[in-house]
């Protein structure tokens, strides 16, 4: 089975995932910070905002998720960069890079790599309606925004970051408006999927909603598997 979570910055898209795939026992792909990998990688090259220069950067890129401590390690080139990619010089730039074609289509390769084997839960935005369509179970995350700006702020500061709650907001609404509107895989409700509004949720509410949806299609595939005699 592959789970597809996909929303804006800030719905709670990654940890909910995490907590989903660690309740399943499958293996959890945070897209984004794939994309964010190629944005640090470029970033330490000078490289041009170009869809060639990206594209090269991109195809360099030996990006590995290893899980570790409840958490997930990203390792760039042998080195690992979690908390580099987190960074606001990354942040600034991620939408940018992850807009262009080059980027989109290496990176897209090898996440339907990674999961065409099932057993997975990947986020990211455009995962229910371009990685993996024919997804089990889609889900669309939403939330307010003074909610998902509270959220990244918490998660700055935690990090030791020096940034107000304006600089945050900017960068969210920023992103919205560039993830929605760019021709290459923009942010969109896939075909299927179900949206769940976290605003006022708790993380444990979140993901019980999606096993509640995973066990839902379990049963309804069983039932179908049944009659078919599969």
């Amino acid at each position: 089975m592959i789970i597809a979570i996909d929303g804006p910055a800030g719905a709670g898209k990654s940890t909910t995932a995490r907590r989903v795939a660690e309740h399943l026992g499958y293996v959890y792909i945070d897209t984004g910070a794939m994309y964010r990998a190629v944005s640090l990688a470029a970033l330490r090259r000078g490289c041009p905002m170009t869809d060639d220069d990206l594209g090269v950067v991109a195809g360099e890129c030996d990006i590995r998720l290893e899980p570790t401590d409840g958490a997930q390690r990203v390792v760039l080139n042998g080195e690992d960069v979690s908390l580099a990619i987190r960074q606001a010089d990354v942040t600034a730039v991620v939408s940018q890079v992850s807009a262009f074609s080059s980027v989109r289509k290496a990176l897209v390769k090898r996440q339907r790599e990674i999961g065409e084997a099932g057993g997975v839960v990947m986020d990211g935005r455009d995962i229910g309606s371009v990685v993996f369509p024919h997804a089990e179970v889609k889900v669309f995350l939403v939330a307010g925004v003074d909610e998902r700006v509270r959220r990244r702020l918490l998660e700055a500061q935690a990090r030791g970051e020096q940034i107000t709650e304006s600089e945050v907001r900017q960068q969210i609404v920023s992103r919205d408006e560039i993830d929605s509107s760019r021709q290459e895989s923009p942010l969109i409700k896939a075909s299927g999927a179900v949206e769940i509004d976290t605003t006022s949720c708790t993380i444990d509410e979140q993901v019980q909603r999606i096993l509640d949806l995973v066990e839902a299609y379990q049963k309804t595939h069983s039932i179908v598997s049944a009659h078919l005699g599969i």
